[in-house]
């Protein structure tokens, strides 16, 4: 019997499941609250007159606590979701969950219009007083972005349409995830059928034929399912572009810069940087094939294990493996992922109904979090549980600040989880004595490393491109194959055998709506994460302290200002993010050593 629950606990949140009470009461709550503040904001728009500091802070206020419950209720519906994708009842909750958002999305277009409007001097003078000083950063970005965008009766507009629209749309992938069913053959010959999330654990199996076999079987539901997938993303890019090209914005990328807070020059360092580092990886990849007996790595090969990385490892011992990895950098950050652990905050039961994949999400109301996944006992799951609690200790240490200030963005979140990852991995790595699990170990932050400098390219070359081609027309199910073969290949640097062509429709950050390239900040991530891991090995223990300052800061500064205050490291230049990429070039030249017999 396990020590830690593996399926987790919602009902501390809001009890009855789909059927709360408590759950509705919270959303009416959510309602009156933001009809008020979108009529007092009409009212002072209809009035005309400057805003003063004390109708600014009492819109701050409400702002803050509508934000706060409704990113409680938004995690709660998805994680109703995710554990059950044919609970009718969630999906209703669902929609209910993006009406008040786009309400809200409403009103904060109202918000923002004021103030932009508030004379500079008088904005000042507000800002400068206690009550804001933490939320500064945010609503000075929010009065720059009001004066890139549509007027507020417009943006309103767009926002309410998207409910049916494109969130609509993006919602979709839910019911397209719902229907898919995978066939497996079991070692005694028994056939079972499987969900989307119990057959994506197959495809790393160390069997290869259970590999191949899995991997036909993705290939073909997911090729079923591609017309659907397809309609759904080229709505989704059609109405993303229609919204860009209103606002007078030439760039697919200049909304999740604007989103990820950092700026074109640093993302271009960084992709030059891994550009650069790539050959070191394709003569590891060149090496793991010829150890798997192949003459190169379809892609289902490429996060196969190796040696003892076969073994299926209990959810217990991974959970004190974990532990005892983070309580050496840090204790309070092992305690709080005990208590993640011990009180159900991670739902890793291996069952039918559930969506594919993992994700961490925040109840910053409650001051909880909560972590999905499907736990198998690979070494990928063991990897993917130490990220997710590293989003969730991110969380965790800015519990006490403003809402506002909460809001970090997805590159710098991926920094935590990653970094978290790092710990695990390396610090397992120091220690091992043997040498197959010395090798074992390696390989995996090598997969690692594959995935955030080519799997990770891949995508985001596939999405630059589509939405290039999406400007012309709507693209049908085979050319998206044939555009993602094509990203595949290139950002493999051609080392691959047989591609995904289907990823496109498999994979569910595509079809996100709330964050668009959702692809790149995790390479940000990553490597920011290597660089931040540099500089942890040579300060020691003491450097925990300055991690939770940084992390605390995410909310408050563009990614520039983040690493120049607390790294002293400039990411719009090569320098850092080479440094990052030499990381891993180390890792393979001793993966090579390691290997060479």
């Amino acid at each position: 019997m396990s020590t830690y629950p593996m399926k987790w606990d919602l009902e501390g949140i809001y009890e009855g499941g789909s059927q709360s009470a408590a759950f509705t009461e919270e959303l009416g709550g959510i309602e009156r609250d933001i009809e008020a503040l979108a009529a007092d904001l009409k009212e002072a728009a209809r009035a005309g007159t400057e805003p003063d500091g004390g109708k600014l802070s009492r819109w701050t206020s409400a702002v803050q606590s509508i934000l706060l419950r409704l990113r409680e209720s938004e995690s709660f519906v998805a994680c109703l979701l995710a554990q059950q994708v044919k609970d009718s009842a969630a999906i209703g909750l669902n929609d209910k969950v993006k009406t008040l958002a786009a309400k809200f999305n409403a009103a904060l277009t109202d918000f923002d219009e004021q103030l932009r409007r508030t004379d500079e001097q008088a904005w000042r003078s507000w800002l400068a007083g206690g009550d804001t000083a933490q939320v500064a950063f945010a609503l000075n970005e929010r009065r720059e972005a009001a004066r890139e965008k549509l007027p507020p009766e417009q943006e309103a507009l767009a926002g309410e349409l998207a409910v049916d629209g494109y969130h609509g749309w993006g919602d979709f992938y839910n019911t397209i995830v719902g229907r898919a069913r995978f066939e497996a053959v079991e070692p005694d010959g028994t056939r079972r059928t499987l969900s989307a999330g119990q057959m994506h654990n197959r495809l790393s199996n160390a069997d290869r034929s259970v590999r191949e076999a899995s991997f036909a079987e993705w290939e073909r539901e997911w090729g079923e399912q591609a017309e659907l997938c397809a309609e759904t993303l080229n709505r989704l890019a059609g109405f993303r572009l229609k919204l860009y090209g209103r606002r007078g914005w030439q760039s697919a990328l200049k909304e999740p810069l604007l989103m990820n807070r950092m700026s074109e020059a640093t993302l271009e360092a960084m992709w030059s940087a891994v550009g650069e580092g790539k050959p070191e990886l394709v003569r590891y990849l060149e090496r793991k094939a010829g150890m798997l007996g192949i003459e190169r790595l379809d892609w289902h090969d490429v996060e196969a294990p190796i040696g003892s990385a076969g073994r299926t490892v209990p959810y217990d011992e991974a959970a004190r493996f974990i532990l005892d990895r983070f309580r050496a950098f840090s204790p309070d950050m092992a305690s709080f992922s005990e208590t993640a652990f011990r009180d159900a905050w991670i739902e890793a039961e291996d069952r039918a109904g559930k969506r594919p994949g993992g994700f961490c999400t925040s109840f910053p109301k409650s001051g909880q979090t909560r972590i999905f996944m499907t736990y198998s006992g690979t070494a990928s799951n063991i990897s993917t549980l130490a990220h997710e609690l590293g989003h969730a200790y991110h969380q965790h240490v800015m519990d006490d600040l403003p809402p506002l200030a909460q809001e970090y963005a997805m590159n710098v979140a991926e920094t935590a989880s990653t970094f978290a990852e790092m710990i695990v991995a390396d610090s397992a790595l120091q220690a091992a004595a043997d040498p197959e699990e010395k090798l074992t170990l390696l390989e995996d932050k090598l997969q690692s490393s594959t995935a955030f400098f080519m799997n990770i390219h891949a995508r985001f070359l596939f999405e630059t491109r589509f939405y290039e081609r999406r400007r012309e027309g709507m693209l049908s199910a085979d050319e998206l194959n044939r555009l993602m073969e094509e990203a595949q290949r290139e950002a493999f640097c051609g080392v691959l055998g047989k591609a995904h062509p289907t990823f496109w429709a498999s994979k569910l950050h595509f079809y996100l709506t709330d964050v668009p390239f959702y692809n790149f900040p995790y390479t940000f991530g990553y490597l920011f994460s290597c660089g931040i891991y540099a500089i942890a090995k040579q300060e020691g223990p003491s450097f925990a302290k300055r991690y939770v300052a940084l992390l605390r800061d995410t909310g408050s500064m563009n990614v520039e200002d983040l690493a120049q205050k607390h790294l002293g490291v400039r990411l719009d230049g090569p320098d850092f993010w080479r440094g990052a990429v030499s990381l891993t070039t180390q890792d393979v030249r001793n993966f090579l050593a390691l290997t060479d017999k």
